[in-house]
């Protein structure tokens, strides 16, 4: 049985690509820009620290310029009942390279990411692909995942976990990334209140969300190893917390915040488990300082908990690899 508690870190790296259908530019272009500085600064402190994590990256960030881009565009599209949500269509609204356009391309940063040691490389959709609206069927997923392992494997990049975009998690879709050698992807807290659903939540359900961000109301997330083997043979590394960055009209509420993150990750450390940490590198775009003072109290707990617990940084796919060597000792020891 695995007795060291295990953090993983995993970032949504997507720019504009998600939340054209949902945010004006102009209204968010300072997050999406800052995430140019941020980067650097989380390989840093990962570096640093000897942080493992996972980046889904959507796969339209690894090009530099449209036209290469529109080359690979797959022949089997989405056609979402809701049209304005299709990265696809978007395409026509965007600047030529990554010079002109820095929220719409991100081939340098994908290439700084690669650089660094023990940062994984995985995949949010080649498009930013909604797998639970309307319009869409497994067939343009296929097709979707397919350029965005292509893409990948260019940059001599093996695909191997999947975080579903807005995490429309389709357990139907599930065979697919199977079939196309993805072990991990990344599922939604164990709670209703994190299921995810077609369309924007409704206003209710994201104020609750908020709120448990601050006050325990359902439950640490923290997800023991015998949970892990029991998933089927891609297995879910699921979410435990999004980390909310820093907001000045929740200011006084930043030490709430903090505890809850901690307190779940000590639970992990101390009873052998997983707690799994995630954001979008855009969110840390504005208020730099304030953010990253935040994740240095994180990584600083989380020393600790390594030095006293032994607790451990996995990516997602190392976390697969840990569960299916698990699996492989029990079924051996089942022949006997």
């Amino acid at each position: 049985m695995n007795t060291k508690g295990i953090l993983v870190i995993s970032l949504d790296f997507e720019l504009n690509w998600g939340g054209h259908d949902c945010l004006p530019l102009e209204r968010y272009q300072d997050n999406l820009l800052g995430a140019r500085k941020v980067i650097p600064m989380l390989l840093e402190r990962f570096n640093k620290n000897e942080i493992h994590a996972t980046w889904a990256i959507v796969g339209f960030l690894f090009y530099s310029n449209k036209r290469a881009l529109l080359k690979d565009i797959p022949k089997s599209l989405p056609n979402y009942d809701n049209e304005k949500i299709s990265s696809y269509l978007h395409l026509k609204s965007i600047g030529e390279n990554e010079f002109v356009d820095p929220v719409h391309f991100g081939s340098s940063l994908v290439g700084l990411i690669s650089e660094h040691e023990n940062q994984e490389i995985a995949t949010h959709t080649f498009s930013h692909y909604y797998c639970l609206e309307k319009g869409q069927t497994i067939q343009d997923f296929e097709a979707d995942l397919m350029q965005a392992i292509h893409v990948a494997k260019r940059k001599n990049k093996t695909i191997k976990s999947f975080v579903f975009p807005r995490n429309q998690v389709n357990s139907a879709y599930l065979t697919i990334c199977e079939k196309h050698q993805i072990t991990a992807y990344r599922g939604c807290e164990r709670h209703w209140l994190y299921r995810a659903m077609p369309g924007e939540d409704g206003g209710l359900k994201r104020a609750i969300r908020l709120l448990d961000s601050y006050m325990n109301i359902t439950g640490d997330h923290t997800y023991s190893f015998t949970e892990l083997t029991q998933e089927s043979k891609l297995i879910n590394v699921p979410s435990s917390r999004f980390l909310r960055p820093y907001s000045k009209r929740f200011r006084s509420l930043e030490g709430l915040k903090l505890k809850r993150i901690k307190d779940s990750m000590t639970k992990a450390a101390i009873e052998g488990g997983l707690y799994h940490l995630w954001w979008h590198p855009h969110n840390f775009g504005v208020h730099i300082e304030e953010n990253m003072q935040m994740l240095d109290t994180i990584l600083d707990h989380f020393l600790m908990l390594k030095k006293q617990y032994g607790m451990e940084s996995l990516t997602m796919e190392e976390v697969s690899e840990k569960v299916r060597s698990k699996l492989k000792r029990l079924s051996e020891l089942r022949l006997f």
